[in-house]
Parts: C-alpha cells; sequence; structure tokens
C-alpha cells in the first residue's frame, strides 16, 4: 500500500446487500485516491465487494481471509 491510511469501516454480521450498500454510501463521502479498509462476515462479500468495486471505478487493493470472515482494501476511484 502507499503512504496512505485506510479508513477502517466495521461491516461484521451484516448480511447481503447490507456490506456493499454500506460501503458505497461510505466512499460517497471521501476522496478519490482515499483508502477504506472493511471487514465483513457475509460469505456473498468476496463475490459482491468485488463486483460492486469493478461496476463503479473502484481499485480493490486488498483481499485476505480473516479469523471472522473477510477484508477488503479499496482505493476510490
Amino acid at each position: 500500500m502507499s503512504g496512505l491510511e485506510a479508513a477502517f469501516y466495521d461491516l461484521r454480521g451484516l448480511k447481503c446487500p447490507l456490506p456493499v450498500l454500506k460501503a458505497r454510501k461510505k466512499l460517497a463521502s471521501m476522496q478519490a485516491g482515499d483508502l477504506l479498509r472493511i471487514e465483513t462476515t457475509d460469505p456473498l462479500a468476496t463475490i459482491d465487494i468485488p463486483h460492486f468495486c469493478n461496476e463503479n471505478g473502484h481499485e480493490l487493493v486488498e483481499t485476505a481471509k480473516t479469523a471472522s470472515g473477510h477484508r477488503f482494501v479499496i482505493r476510490k476511484g
């Protein structure tokens, strides 16, 4: 990652489509190039988040499995 610190957004416990909807709203308030790190427990997020980024011009910088789910780092497009 670059020297930018990613904003953290805890979306654990939320089910589809809430992680994507909340990530979309959070990214709307951020500047282009800003990083958002989200954590989710929804298994569908591994499909939904990459698709959301691809469709909306955001860069999926990192995807990682965590003990409780998944972590994604998104750079706002």
